[in-house]
């Protein structure tokens, strides 16, 4: 990836996160809007040892559903499109601050 299309580190590690836990865009959506920090994913997803434990894409949909009395988001996009439209606006915005000196 080239320096201009890197995505940077806080989106980054989400992106690893889905992929070492196996969630989905959903799922990382409803982490995000919780407030969830992904370091602390490990302590949450060991049910495997501690059997009292909800799996970690479960735990994350009964909080969500517990707050904000939904299943799911309304519009659901990956961590990549989040970079791409955050680009996008900045594109324009650096855009229209250049039309305007002129």
């Amino acid at each position: 990836m080239s320096k201009k299309n890197k995505i940077p580190d806080i989106y980054q590690i989400w992106i690893d996160t889905r992929k070492k836990y196996h969630l989905s865009h959903a799922q990382i959506q409803m982490a995000r809007e919780l407030g969830m920090n992904p370091g602390k994913f490990g302590k949450l997803a060991n049910h495997n040892q501690e059997s009292w434990k909800l799996p970690l894409p479960l735990y994350i949909e009964a909080l969500y559903i517990k707050r904000f009395n939904k299943e799911c988001p309304d519009n659901i996009r990956s961590i990549q499109q989040i970079v791409k439209d955050k680009i996008k606006r900045k594109k324009t915005k650096e855009a229209k601050r250049r039309k305007k000196k002129v």
